[in-house]
C-alpha cells in the first residue's frame, strides 16, 4: 500500500540519521540518543531505549559497545544501511502503527512477523525434528510466497522468516522474494551446509536476507543430531559469511543431552570468534506422536537456560534471545499472530512453527481472515495464558489452554504423516509444565519483571469463558 505522509517523513527523516551516524559512528550514535533520551522527557519506550543505547555506547570497555561497533566494523556498509531501512524504519517505526490501526479496526491480531515454510524438503535429517516427517512432498509455490508478503505488507508486516524443511532447497525463489521486497527484512532459519560462494555473493547484492544457522554445540553434539560432518560444513559457511562482511546468528535448540555444551562461555566464546551476531535459544519441544520426550530439559536445566542469557547479555557481545524464557519481555505468549504466526509448506497458517493445528489455509484463505477465524480469535482472546510470563506457552507451561483452544475452535491437526491428537500432545508436556511452575513463580517472585500481567490468571479465565470468547481450560496440576 502506498505509504502516508507521515510515514514518507519518517523514511526521510531516518536516513538522514543513518547518514548523520555513519560519518563518526561512536560520537554521533552518541548524539542522536542524547537528543532522544533529552525529547522524550517522560521517558517512554522511545527514551528509555535511547539512553540505553547511549549508556552502552559510552562505556568503552562494554559488550555492548563492542557488539554495536563491530556492526559498523564487521558488515558490509550497503547490507548495514537496508537492514536498518528495514527492520528499524519500515518494520517497527512505519509497520508497528500501521499493525496496530488494523488490529483495532478488524478486532484481531496483526503480526510483527511471519514464519513460513518455502518447503518441507531438508538436506538432513536431525533426531527430534518433525520437518523430517513431512519429506520432500509439500511446498508453497513463489506467487503463493509472493503473495503472502504482499498481503503482510498491507497489514503493515516487513518481517519474514523462512523455516523449513530447509528453505536453502529454494535458493532461487528466496532470492527474487528479497529482490521484489527490497523494503522487508528477511531472515531464515537454516542448517546452513548450503550456503556456499555464489549464494553469499547472491547474499550480497541484495542485502536483506539474514542467516540463522542452526547448531547444536561443539562438533560432537551437532553432529549426533545432524549427523557426521554437518559441524564443519557449518563452520566453513560461518567462516564465509564473515569473510564477505554478510550479517549472521546462530539458532541453538537445548535439550536435555545438550544443555550443557549450549550453555557453556566456551562455546558462546567461539561462536563471537567467528562472527555471530545474535544467538536465538529454542528449549526442545515433544511435537510429532514419535517424539522423544527424554529429550525435554528438566526445571533446573531450563533455570540454568534462564540465568546464563541473561548473563551474557551484560557480558558478551553477542545479542541473546529465548523464545520461552524471554516470555517476560515480551508480555506472555507472542503466538497466534500477537507478534508472530506459522505458515507452514502445505498453507497451513498456525499459530506458532510449535502448535500444529489449523482452521485455515493460504490457498483458500487471506491473512486477515484467517487472524478472525475462530483459532486465532482463541489466542487473541485469551493471551496472556499465564499472569507469571515466566509461564508464557499455551503447550510446554499451560497446557490445559492449548487443548481448551483446539477443541473450541474445532481446529485439527496439520501433520501430515500421521495426525497428532491435542489431548495426547498436551499430555506429554502436563508433568513438565507443573514441574515448571514451581521454580518459575520462585523466578518470578525475585522480581522486579518489565511486564505484569494485568489481571490475575483464574479471573482472567473466568472473566472470557464467561463473554464467550475463549474456553476455561480445565484445572490441572500445572494451573494450580
Amino acid at each position: 500500500m502506498p505509504r502516508t505522509v507521515t510515514e514518507s517523513l519518517k523514511m526521510i527523516g531516518m536516513r538522514q540519521v543513518l547518514s548523520y551516524v555513519d560519518r563518526d559512528f561512536d560520537r554521533n550514535a552518541v548524539k542522536i540518543a542524547d537528543w532522544l533520551v533529552k525529547r522524550d522527557r517522560k521517558k517512554r519506550s522511545v527514551g528509555s531505549q535511547a539512553q540505553k543505547v547511549k549508556d552502552a555506547l559510552q562505556n568503552k570497555e562494554g559488550n555492548w559497545h563492542h557488539l554495536l561497533t563491530s556492526i559498523y566494523s564487521d558488515i558490509d556498509d550497503g547490507v548495514r544501511r537496508k537492514l536498518f531501512r528495514n527492520f528499524v524504519v519500515n518494520a517497527s517505526m512505519i509497520g508497528s502503527p500501521r499493525q496496530r490501526k488494523k488490529s483495532l479496526k478488524h478486532g484481531c491480531n496483526i503480526p510483527w512477523a511471519i514464519l513460513m515454510d518455502p518447503t518441507s524438503a531438508c538436506n538432513l535429517s536431525c533426531i527430534g525434528c518433525w520437518a523430517s516427517e513431512y519429506g520432500n512432498r509439500l511446498s508453497l509455490e513463489y506467487d503463493e510466497l509472493d503473495d503472502i508478503i504482499n498481503q503482510g505488507k498491507e497489514l503493515g508486516t516487513y518481517l519474514y522468516i523462512y523455516s523449513g524443511g530447509e528453505p536453502l532447497m529454494r535458493k532461487e525463489d528466496i532470492i527474487r522474494l528479497c529482490e521484489k521486497h527490497s523494503d522487508c527484512a528477511f531472515l531464515a532459519f537454516t542448517n546452513g551446509t548450503l550456503i556456499d560462494d555464489a549464494f553469499a555473493d547472491e547474499m550480497l547484492r541484495v542485502k536483506n536476507f539474514v542467516p540463522a544457522i542452526s547448531v547444536e554445540g561443539f562438533k560432537e553434539t551437532t553432529d549426533a543430531r545432524r549427523g557426521a560432518g554437518t559441524y564443519d560444513r557449518v563452520v566453513k559457511a560461518m567462516r564465509l559469511l564473515s569473510q564477505k562482511k554478510l550479517p549472521y546468528g546462530i539458532s541453538l535448540c537445548y535439550t536435555r543431552q545438550n544443555v550443557d555444551a549450549i550453555s557453556s562461555d566456551e562455546y558462546i566464546d567461539h561462536m563471537i570468534s567467528l562472527g555471530a551476531k545474535f544467538a536465538w535459544f529454542f528449549t526442545y519441544m515433544p511435537v510429532g506422536r514419535d517424539a522423544e520426550t527424554d529429550l525435554m530439559v528438566t526445571p533446573a536445566q531450563r533455570e540454568h537456560m534462564y540465568r546464563k542469557v541473561r548473563e551474557w547479555r551484560e557480558t558478551k557481545p553477542i545479542f541473546t534471545l529465548d523464545f520461552w524464557n524471554d516470555g517476560e519481555y515480551a508480555g506472555g505468549c507472542i503466538a497466534g499472530g500477537r507478534s508472530y504466526l506459522h505458515i507452514n509448506a502445505n498453507g497451513d497458517i498456525e499459530p506458532c512453527a510449535f502448535i500444529h493445528y489449523s482452521d485455515s489455509n493460504i490457498k483458500e484463505n487471506t491473512l486477515l481472515e484467517a487472524f478472525r477465524r475462530p483459532l486465532f480469535m482463541q489466542y487473541y482472546n485469551s493471551q496472556p495464558f499465564n499472569e507469571n510470563l515466566l509461564r508464557p506457552c499455551p503447550l510446554l507451561d499451560n497446557p490445559e489452554w492449548l487443548a481448551a483452544m483446539v477443541d473450541v475452535s474445532g481446529a485439527h491437526s496439520t501433520e501430515a504423516a500421521d495426525p497428532e491428537d491435542v489431548h495426547a500432545l498436551c499430555a506429554k508436556c502436563t508433568d513438565t509444565a507443573a514441574q515448571w511452575a514451581k521454580t518459575a513463580d520462585r523466578l518470578w517472585a525475585e522480581g522486579p519483571h518489565t511486564h505484569k500481567s494485568p489481571r490475575g490468571r483464574v479471573g482472567l479465565m473466568r472473566e472470557k469463558a464467561a463473554s464467550g470468547k475463549a474456553a476455561a481450560p480445565r484445572e490441572t496440576a500445572a494451573s494450580r
